[in-house]
């Protein structure tokens, strides 16, 4: 008897081919949060070397239902250009976005308000969360819905949007203080880094969907690839965080993420007059006193 037809016979085969197809629609119930917005930002670029600051011109998130693997809502804008409002042909050739694209979009702040109020729908329609300081220093009620922000490297909010709202004066969304960095989620989970998105999902065998450095594609993408990692084990946890706390109110203490991931703090305190300080610490993973920080610098 063949060892197929004898495993065939016991059962081993179809309970094999169940567990297969159970896994990929079992539910991932160890995560900390319920959903995640992941974000791909596209902005201008240019082949040459310049000190042009770059914008934001393509918008996209996708919610990604953490239980299911599945993306259940979508925002997506182009955004008009303003400090450089032609862009090179580099920068279409890379994306495929056009001009009249562009031209067609909304400047970056209605495009936040329109985020907002995209995020807000999420609010009221499924009930979900965001992640704030508090929540991440207790654990969640079991009837919240957490959600935070993914990305796939920290640009798309530690620098791209941070600078751009700066320098225009914009508000930024305070829940885009916080995100989770799929690139080095993946480089600690896997032991290994990765060569870009495209070559880590061809390292876990999935194939990429659309065309590369197409915001949206790119974010979708990033959502499988999450979804992927979940089902291998990995647990979703915020790897950045930009915080503002004033001193008055919790002087010598911070509780930061657990290792080894980076927070950095904006402290400042009015009342005494004392000047904005930013804050870094690594790898510390029990509560840190102000003194204990690693460096401390004026801005």
């Amino acid at each position: 008897m063949s060892t197929k037809k004898l495993a065939k016979e016991l059962g081993l085969l179809r309970q094999r081919s169940q567990s297969s197809s159970g896994s990929k629609k079992s539910t991932v119930s160890n995560q900390i949060f319920s959903y995640l917005v992941v974000i791909d930002f596209e902005s201008t670029c240019w082949r040459e070397k310049n000190n042009y600051s770059q914008e934001i011109i393509e918008f996209p998130a996708v919610l990604l239902n953490t239980a299911t693997g599945q993306v259940e809502s979508e925002f997506h804008t182009y955004v008009q250009p303003q400090e450089h409002p032609i862009l090179s042909e580099f920068c279409t050739e890379l994306t495929g976005i056009t001009q009249t694209q562009v031209e067609a979009g909304i400047p970056l702040q209605i495009c936040l308000s329109r985020f907002t109020r995209w995020l807000q729908n999420l609010q009221l329609e499924m009930e979900v969360v965001f992640s704030n300081k508090q929540q991440r220093c207790s654990a969640p009620l079991p009837s919240q819905k957490l959600c935070t922000f993914l990305t796939w490297s920290d640009w798309d909010l530690g620098v791209c949007l941070q600078y751009e709202c700066k320098r225009k004066q914009l508000h930024k969304p305070d829940v885009l203080n916080s995100w989770i960095d799929l690139r080095s989620t993946y480089r600690l989970f896997y032991a290994r880094k990765p060569k870009g998105l495209n070559g880590a999902l061809q390292d876990l065998g999935i194939q990429f969907s659309g065309r590369e450095h197409s915001g949206l594609d790119d974010a979708r993408n990033t959502a499988q690839l999450a979804a992927r990692m979940m089902r291998d084990g990995c647990v979703m946890k915020i790897t950045r965080s930009l915080e503002r706390l004033c001193l008055s109110e919790r002087p010598n203490t911070f509780v930061p993420p657990e290792p080894p991931y980076r927070t950095v703090l904006l402290l400042r305190c009015p009342s005494l007059n004392q000047p904005q300080l930013e804050l870094e610490h690594m790898l510390d993973p029990q509560t840190a006193s102000v003194s204990q920080l690693l460096r401390v610098f004026t801005l």
